[in-house]
C-alpha cells in the first residue's frame, strides 16, 4: 500500500464534538458513495460518489470535496485533547465507508498510528475481502442489520440481504466490538415479527452486546428536494413513542442475553 498519508479520498462533511456513533467525544468523517438506496435516508447527498450540488435554504452547496489522509489528520488531531480524556476518537460513516476501502484503510490506520480509537457506521454490504482488510483497524462497528427478508430488504434498499447477514457474523466472530443497529421505519420493519427476526438474528452473533433501536425520523427530507429528487417516504409518520416502546419489549424478549435499548 502507498503512503497511507497521500491516500486520496472523497467525504462531504466533518462533524466534531459528536456524542454519539461510538464511545466519547468523537470526530464524525462522512464520506461519499453508498450501494444501497435506503428509501428514509436522510443522507441523500451522501448516496452518489460524485460531486454533487444540493440548495439549502436557498444557497447552493457543493456536496463532496477530495482530500488527502494526511490533510484529514491534520484537522482531526486538534480534538485529541478530548479524544484522551473521554475515551473518544473518530467514527468513519456516510454514505458507506466500504465503498471506499483504500481510503477508508489508510485512514483507519493514520488514525491507530496518532493512538485515536476508531469507529465505523456500516451497512456491512461489501465484498469478505473489503470487510477483512478494514477489520483489523476498527475498534468499533456500529452495523445496521435493516430487515431479514431478503425480497423485502431490496424493495427498501436497492440490494439484498445475504452478503449483510454473511458479513455480520464474520465481523461478530473477529471484531473487537459490534453493535447492532436496526433503523426502525413504518411500512418497512417496525412490526414485532419482523423486530424479533432481527433481534434474534443479533442474539445469535457471538459477542454481540447491545441491539439500538433506532426510530425513523425525516429530518433530512428537505434534503432531497434541494437534490432535485423525490422523497420516496412521503407521508410516512415517524413511529410513535407507544409503538417504540413495544418494539423494545418485543426485542428484549427475542434476545434476552443482549442490553436493547432505543437510540444510540
Amino acid at each position: 500500500m502507498k503512503d497511507i498519508y497521500n491516500q486520496t479520498g472523497r467525504i462531504f462533511d466533518i462533524q466534531r464534538y459528536s456524542l454519539h456513533d461510538g464511545p466519547g467525544i468523537r470526530t464524525i468523517v462522512f464520506l461519499k458513495g453508498c450501494y444501497l438506496r435506503c428509501k428514509w435516508c436522510c443522507n441523500p447527498e451522501s448516496q452518489e460518489y460524485a460531486i454533487q450540488e444540493m440548495t439549502r435554504a436557498g444557497k447552493k452547496e457543493i456536496m463532496g470535496r477530495d482530500v488527502t489522509v494526511g490533510e484529514l489528520m491534520d484537522e482531526i488531531s486538534k480534538d485529541r485533547i478530548y479524544y484522551a480524556r473521554s475515551g473518544g476518537g473518530i467514527t468513519l460513516s456516510g454514505g458507506e465507508c466500504m465503498a471506499q476501502p483504500d481510503f477508508s484503510e489508510a485512514l483507519l490506520r493514520a488514525c491507530h498510528d496518532y493512538g485515536f480509537n476508531t469507529a465505523i457506521e456500516t451497512t456491512a454490504f461489501a465484498s469478505h475481502d473489503v470487510v477483512a482488510r478494514l477489520l483489523p483497524h476498527v475498534d468499533h462497528f456500529l452495523m445496521d442489520i435493516k430487515h431479514m427478508d431478503s425480497h423485502k430488504h431490496e424493495q427498501f434498499t436497492g440490494k439484498p440481504n445475504e452478503q449483510i447477514l454473511k458479513n455480520a457474523r464474520f465481523i461478530a466472530e473477529n471484531a473487537r466490538d459490534l453493535i447492532i443497529r436496526v433503523p426502525t421505519v413504518p411500512t418497512f420493519n417496525a412490526t414485532p415479527d419482523e423486530i424479533s427476526a432481527i433481534a434474534r438474528f443479533a442474539s445469535s452473533l457471538p459477542g454481540v452486546k447491545e441491539l439500538h433501536l433506532l426510530p425513523y425520523h425525516r429530518l433530512g427530507q428537505d434534503k432531497y428536494t434541494g437534490l432535485g429528487r423525490n422523497y420516496l417516504m412521503d407521508g410516512i409518520e415517524p413511529p410513535t413513542n407507544d409503538l417504540m416502546a413495544e418494539l423494545l419489549k418485543v426485542a428484549k424478549r427475542a434476545a434476552p442475553n443482549l442490553h436493547v435499548q432505543i437510540g444510540g
